[in-house]
């Protein structure tokens, strides 16, 4: 199932599946029914499930349903106005508000750190190399954006590569016929690339460029505006979650609660959370202020947000600042 959510993720063409209904559902919340948060199985996102288990919610003074969705389904039911808030990268947060379903962004997770990747064959040592090659990526989703950036920082241009458009879920097939110099993927599709290519490395990752894809929980503005009091205790219990998953001591019962809920072994899972880097509140809060470049949430969404319609993803340009609502954070950051 994360694998599912993986490739899911930075949906290109969410905006067909948006209902203008979106907003009723929330509107509708009154203030005794629990919070609805949908959630999907991204590591960022299942940390979640560790407050679930030890009830930190109801000793915070909030009622709180989660609701465990596949990725997609998640942001289907967020756009429907059946949840209150949805777990999301911050790209596809701008997505569903582009298609109707506008939502506020009011809390970091984390951040995406080596799960996403360039893959170049046996031979190819850097992105210099991949100059005047064929580079397989799936036109509009993050591994393109990932390419663009390292180019860029590379001192190269678009121009300087061809670009082959290609599903990612076929790139391992893709670098193994030879007919390209380079893939790009995310965990475990790169993985399976590099397995069925001998010397082939990655070239490039989003360790590399950490900010590139925020991931967040992102709140309906007529919820985040009748309930604002208990979506404070929400954002308040997450850096228990961070402190329980990090301590060396309850990592071990937090990667088994973790495990158990997305159906792997302890010991696979533990493997996940390599690639993705946690943030406190107190890191989201350093994150959370208006800057250009990819430290801001801010900065990365505005580049999420050129990337979206300079690739079609959508046409019109969303006000970036309208998405995000850092006074939560900053409130309860210690």
């Amino acid at each position: 199932m994360f694998f599912k959510a993986l490739t899911q993720r930075l949906t290109r063409g969410f905006q067909a599946l948006v209902v203008t209904s979106a907003l009723l559902g929330s509107q509708a919340s009154g203030a005794a029914e629990p919070l609805k948060i949908g959630y999907s199985d991204w590591p960022g996102w299942v940390a979640w499930q560790v407050a679930i288990e030890k009830d930190w919610f109801k000793q915070a003074g909030v009622a709180v349903k989660f609701e465990w969705f596949d990725y997609s389904a998640s942001m289907e039911a967020f756009a429907a106005g059946k949840i209150d808030a949805v777990t999301v990268t911050n790209g596809d947060a701008l997505v569903t508000g582009a298609g109707g379903a506008k939502s506020v962004m009011i809390m970091l997770t984390d951040y995406s750190n080596g799960n996403d990747m360039i893959v170049g064959r046996p031979g190819i040592k850097s992105l210099q190399d991949l100059k005047g090659k064929k580079v397989a990526v799936e036109a509009g989703l993050v591994e393109h954006l990932l390419l663009l950036n390292g180019l860029k920082k590379a001192g190269m241009k678009e121009s300087d590569v061809t670009l082959v458009n290609a599903k990612t879920n076929e790139m391992p097939q893709v670098l193994a016929s030879g007919e390209v110099a380079a893939v790009g993927a995310w965990q475990p599709i790169a993985g399976q690339a590099i397995k069925a290519v001998p010397g082939a490395r990655p070239l490039l990752t989003s360790a590399d460029e950490p900010g590139l894809i925020y991931d967040v929980l992102t709140v309906n503005p007529a919820s985040l505006a009748n309930r604002k009091a208990d979506w404070q205790k929400v954002v308040a219990v997450w850096d228990k979650v961070v402190a329980y998953i990090e301590d060396p001591k309850t990592q071990p019962d937090a990667v088994k609660i973790m495990a158990a809920r997305v159906g792997v072994p302890p010991a696979t899972y533990t493997q996940f959370l390599k690639g993705t880097k946690l943030l406190s509140l107190a890191e989201g809060k350093k994150v959370m202020v208006k800057a250009e470049g990819f430290k801001s949430l801010y900065g990365s969404s505005q580049i999420a947000d050129d990337f979206n319609v300079k690739n079609g993803v959508y046409k019109t340009p969303q006000k970036v600042d309208t998405y995000i609502d850092p006074s939560l954070t900053n409130a309860a950051a210690k």
